[in-house]
């Protein structure tokens, strides 16, 4: 990590090899070009190693047993030698331009340690708009990022600080890991946004991990239950048990709808309603004291 201007780009991928090629291509197609792509292949059984072996000297690739995409992407975090980090799902891609701008930026910024841009979505194989709830921002985002993840994998440019930091994926969270990183990363840092359309995000495919599990919910609260264990302030702390409140209650209308479900959210509603009370009350008692 000497050349604080050098990239290192990882591409974590598991049973799309019909895909994966156009990603590495997008990335080969760079205009900025102080970078190393690293794919890591996750235990991958379809035409995965022979699209990898087109591109052998160019690429850094390594093959693993199948661990999943956290697992992945730390593996390749662990193999980076760049001063930077950015990420390609292997569905996605990026604009020549992408990582041009993105350092382009830093460099007009130097206070910034992670930025993201804009992305266009295509489902089916069509250009659809993200929905209102779907916006990125810029800056102190935290309290933004808490209903739904808003920073995208695919966009991000991320110093090697921040994972010294604040840690990596968490390879025990099936879903919602890119969630519970980033909101471990917006309480601590600004999020840039540069508000072009650089990365191209492909969706509606059936192995996508989004339509696995129901009650996307479950895994965000558990996100925001070990925020609750860092460092973070007491406005903050409101804030995730408010959101967490919410999310409880949408979980447990729902249970009501699905008899099969254990009986668990609604115990869960008001022990954190209490929590929310007391994070409350210690408020005012601290305004009142200061007066």
């Amino acid at each position: 990590m000497d050349d604080p201007g050098r990239i290192s780009v990882i591409i974590p991928t598991y049973n799309r090899g019909a895909a994966l090629e156009r990603a590495i291509k997008s990335v080969l197609s760079q205009t900025y070009k102080n970078y190393e792509l690293i794919v890591v292949d996750d235990g991958s059984t379809d035409n995965t190693s022979r699209i990898l072996s087109k591109f052998t000297e160019k690429i850094r690739f390594y093959s693993k047993l199948h661990g999943g995409v956290s697992s992945a992407r730390n593996f390749g975090l662990e193999k980076s030698e760049g001063t930077w980090v950015a990420f390609l799902d292997s569905d996605d891609y990026w604009l020549p331009e992408k990582l041009d701008r993105q350092m382009q930026y830093l460099r007009e910024h130097p206070d910034i340690m992670i930025v993201q841009t804009d992305e266009k979505w295509i489902r089916k194989g069509k250009f659809v708009n993200p929905m209102k709830k779907h916006q990125k921002y810029s800056g102190w985002i935290f309290p933004r990022c808490l209903p739904l993840c808003i920073v995208s994998p695919s966009a991000v440019l991320v110093h090697q600080k921040v994972f010294n930091d604040v840690g990596v994926f968490d390879e025990n969270m099936p879903v919602c890991e890119d969630y519970d990183l980033w909101l471990r990363i917006a309480y601590k840092y600004q999020i840039a946004l540069i508000p072009e359309k650089l990365i191209v995000k492909t969706g509606g495919h059936s192995d996508q991990l989004s339509r696995q599990y129901w009650g996307m919910d479950r895994y965000r609260i558990q996100a925001l239950e070990k925020l609750l264990k860092e460092d973070i302030t007491d406005d903050q702390r409101e804030l995730v048990l408010k959101e967490i409140i919410k999310k409880l209650t949408v979980l447990e209308t729902g249970r009501r709808k699905r008899y099969d479900l254990p009986n668990i959210f609604a115990g869960k509603l008001s022990e954190y309603r209490r929590k929310l009370d007391a994070v409350r009350k210690a408020g005012s008692s601290d305004s009142s004291s200061n007066k």
